[in-house]
């Protein structure tokens, strides 16, 4: 029997290695991550050898930061038991903030470069009629709503990404976890929070366009001059970087005495309440910290993606991305990597019309109406035949060698 001296000095032992030696997912993942970046930099238009098309370069880079998302999925889900259906809502006011930006300045370069043959200099009052005018004519405004106050300073844009996503899930959080609300009531809870906030962004009056959304993201004002290809990169390293800090920062939060924490809160609650944990506040923390990484990765993919409008805040996107973690296999970080990053590239692939129709002579089976059945198959299977997923298989090969 091994003595408690020997004991702390192996776990003082451990303690002294390196975070990554303590984690060799970590290495693994970050080597992998970065291969992959630079063999689709390499190979991609523009910079590279011109063998990967700028479309798919952005769709790529989009996946990256669905990954990241996922990842904020499973560490409230997989990690601390919170099956939240309302994170892509943060997900989407990411983008809503970093698109006002976008849309803005890009229309005062638009408007400006109009203005700019009149006999007399254009007044502030008159660019700003102008820029009002081009964003909010088309439902029926000229008027720059008070949601844009700051829609003209990159920095303040950057902030709000963070705090209004953050803010949102600390009031809700502090409201919902102070009065114990937990399982599935819960979910309907935020499930409820992210319809009601999609209902809000489809009116017109709500200052963000209404069902029109915001359009025109992938043009970055200042860099007009640069093409897509180059600009389809530089987001792709974005999003990387960010995935690759998002991954390191979930490892740190789930090791340690804090990461048995909540994965004791996800085991059994009522116990480590009786042990003396304060439960709400580490919740809390946990639902605000993913939120903020959602939002993060909502403002690296819509200027990717191009446009956003409230249809991507709906609480079926949130249904998506529990999906993604589960067929990835929940509590395991690189499972949900791996999930998403699954699904995603298989989505694009089903309904983009590359997977070809297979007829059986009578009925032709396309893959663009069925790829939604097909993903709701697949998840019941995983939870019935493999509930930890893809990762768990990952897990399974591991310990065999």
């Amino acid at each position: 029997m091994t003595s408690p001296s020997v004991l702390q000095r192996q776990s003082r032992a451990a303690r002294a290695k390196p975070f990554i030696l303590q984690h060799p997912h970590v290495l693994v993942f970050l080597t992998c991550l970065a291969v992959f970046t630079v063999g689709v930099t390499l190979l991609a238009e523009g910079p590279g050898a011109g063998f990967i098309s700028t479309s798919f370069v952005k769709t790529l880079g989009k996946t990256l930061c669905l990954c990241l998302v996922a990842i904020a999925m499973d560490l409230v889900w997989g990690y601390c038991g919170i099956l939240s259906l309302g994170h892509f809502a943060f997900f989407g006011l990411g983008g809503y903030m970093i698109g006002m930006w976008l849309m803005y300045e890009r229309t005062k370069d638009i408007v400006l470069q109009s203005l700019s043959n009149a006999e007399l200099p254009p007044t502030p009052l008159e660019i700003q009629d102008g820029i009002g005018t081009q964003i909010f004519g088309v439902v029926g405004g000229s008027d720059i709503p008070w949601v844009w106050y700051f829609a003209d300073s990159l920095g303040a844009q950057l902030a709000l990404v963070i705090l209004i996503p953050g803010l949102l899930a600390l009031i809700f959080g502090w409201l919902a976890f102070r009065s114990r609300v937990t399982g599935v009531y819960l979910s309907i809870l935020t499930q409820a929070m992210t319809l009601a906030l999609a209902f809000h962004l489809f009116q017109n009056d709500s200052g963000l366009r209404g069902n029109n959304g915001l359009s025109g993201l992938q043009n970055i004002p200042g860099l007009t001059h640069l093409p897509q290809s180059t600009l389809s990169i530089a987001f792709f390293w974005a999003s990387a970087i960010a995935l690759a800090f998002g991954y390191l920062l979930t490892t740190f939060v789930t090791s340690g005495k804090f990461g048995s924490v909540i994965r004791g809160i996800r085991d059994d609650e009522a116990r480590v309440r009786f042990l003396g944990y304060n439960v709400e506040g580490y919740k809390l923390f946990i639902f605000t910290l993913t939120a903020i990484i959602a939002a993060i990765a909502g403002a690296l993919y819509y200027p990717q993606a191009g446009i956003i409008n409230p249809a991507e805040i709906a609480p079926i996107a949130s249904i998506y991305l529990a999906v993604w973690v589960a067929i990835g296999g929940r509590g395991r970080i690189y499972g949900a990597v791996i999930g998403a990053a699954f699904v995603s590239l298989l989505s694009s692939w089903f309904t983009g019309g590359q997977a070809p129709d297979i007829n059986f002579g009578f009925y032709t089976l396309k893959w663009t109406d069925w790829w939604l059945v097909l993903l709701g198959l697949s998840f019941v299977a995983v939870t019935l035949f493999a509930p930890k997923g893809i990762g768990g298989l990952v897990d399974y090969v591991v310990r065999r060698k």
